[in-house]
């Protein structure tokens, strides 16, 4: 299906953009959530955190697991099992039930990516390509400028299970399209597992996989929440909550692109700029959450610095297990789930101990700033790193020097 126009309607942003919704449309929603079943503000975050650690898991197990497979029924697969967890979570009774939905529509993040990315590019003619795999994670980046707000207004004018029952219907939607569109193709060619582990001797990855972790936990985990801290602290009404989300949206798109831009340049040196100025940004917006002002202009440089970091970790865990792509985009994947579910939790403890919605900013600060030491320490210590092949069923390093990275 190489260059058919088939590539210019493919479902997988469409999947992208629900995927997205799922994960964060329930940030604006924690206060109603939370009254609706009678939990604290920290136990309504869990279901944020909840949903980040399935996705860690997903992210390593199905996509590797997935890949001999067809690809259009794997697809299929998937985005029946994200209607599931959608529904389940539309009707749950209880918020034990509504974190087992969550769950089960987050294992299927990573690996819809994924295997996304490669029908999205296997749809389109060769000099198409990456715009493809760009318009598949821009159903990612839609959902936060657009879908979260959206899904925050129409949770609070129709009741927080509306969202879900939305989420679900784009997945029905999703699923047909998946149908028709997306042609029968072959699996990947099966990769050699044994030598994929090696990546997680190199020291570099683990560098990369900490900074991953600091990185998210330290935004996101902020922006778990932020709906109390608006509404709470900087004084804003409830109502207004979806449109300020716009702001930070509109940030992570911004930043997005600013990001990959001086990351093609010199990733380190972006990665160690961008995890300064995020520590300053959390640490201002902390001071002067109870100004308006600030806290609107403290959103969006949220949003844009903070997720300025992900073309940068992406690249940065590529370029030293670039011989292991299954091993590591899935290990980087789940790192910034482990580090959405690490931020969440952390902030909820903050909270739960009576340090206020303040406390929040402060511990992404506190994130950010040991992402900054952990990226600057491996800057300097930065060099070759071994290749990997599987001689005689044991795993040898090769002769060759790996890449340096800036």
């Amino acid at each position: 299906m190489s260059g058919s126009s088939r590539g210019t309607r493919s479902p997988v942003p469409l999947g992208g953009f629900g995927i997205g919704l799922t994960e964060f449309g329930i940030v604006g929603l924690l206060p109603e959530v939370a009254s609706d079943f009678g939990v604290s503000e920290s136990a309504a975050g869990y279901l944020v955190s909840g949903y980040a650690l399935s996705v860690a898991v997903g992210a390593l197990a199905l996509t590797a697991a997935l890949t001999r497979f067809d690809r259009k029924k794997v697809l299929v697969g998937l985005m029946t099992l994200f209607i599931a967890g959608n529904l389940i979570s539309a009707v749950a009774p209880t918020y034990e039930l509504l974190m087992v939905g969550r769950i089960v529509a987050a294992l299927c993040h990573g690996a819809f990516f994924g295997v996304g990315a490669v029908v999205a590019s296997d749809m389109v003619a060769e000099n198409k390509k990456g715009s493809a795999i760009a318009l598949m994670f821009g159903g990612l980046t839609a959902a936060n400028v657009l879908g979260v707000p959206l899904g925050t207004f129409l949770g609070q004018q129709m009741g927080w299970r509306s969202t879900f029952w939305a989420i679900t219907v784009i997945g029905v939607l999703t699923l047909i399209g998946i149908q028709s569109l997306v042609p029968r193709t072959t699996g990947a060619a099966r990769t050699d597992l044994r030598a994929e582990p090696a990546v997680f001797g190199r020291g570099q990855v683990w560098v990369s996989i900490a900074l991953s972790i600091l990185a998210f936990g330290s935004v996101i985990g902020g922006y778990t929440y932020i709906a109390f801290t608006l509404t709470d602290v900087s004084g804003f009404a409830t109502s207004t909550v979806p449109w300020l989300l716009v702001l930070f949206g509109a940030g992570t798109f911004i930043g997005n692109f600013v990001g990959g831009k001086a990351a093609d340049r010199s990733l380190n040196t972006t990665l160690i700029a961008i995890m300064a100025a995020l520590a300053v940004v959390l640490g201002l917006f902390a001071l002067t959450a109870e100004s308006k002002v600030a806290t609107v202009v403290a959103l969006l440089l949220m949003g844009t610095i903070g997720l300025a970091t992900a073309p940068g970790l992406q690249v940065r865990t590529m370029k030293y297990a670039d011989d292991a792509p299954t091993m590591a985009s899935g290990a980087n994947i789940a790192a910034f789930n482990v580090g959405n579910a690490l931020g969440a939790w952390l902030r909820g403890l903050a909270i739960a101990a009576g340090y206020g919605f303040v406390s929040p900013l402060w511990v992404g600060a506190g994130l950010a700033l040991a992402g900054l030491v952990v990226v600057t320490g491996g800057s300097l210590g930065r060099g070759t790193r071994p290749s990997w092949t599987v001689a005689g069923g044991s795993m040898q390093p090769t002769k060759r020097a790996g890449a340096e990275v800036r």
